[in-house]
């Protein structure tokens, strides 16, 4: 019963993870902004953290099930 939240989240984290890691490594190998208005070192730097943050958020929330 208590599974389904679990899976349910973990999947949400690991698709945002890995469609905002894709985003900011196609971004930076084209040499374009990966935000408007903000250091291109800086905002692909957030970015990927924020990317695996999100995944390993996923990753653990698949550990609890």
């Amino acid at each position: 019963m208590e599974s389904g939240p679990a899976i349910f989240a973990g999947t949400v984290f690991c698709l945002f993870g890995a469609g905002l890691l894709a985003w900011t490594v196609t971004r930076a190998r084209g040499h374009r902004p990966v935000a408007q208005g903000v250091s291109p070192v800086a905002s692909a730097t957030v970015a990927g953290l924020v990317a695996v943050i999100s995944l390993a958020l996923g990753a653990w929330c698949f550990t609890r099930l």
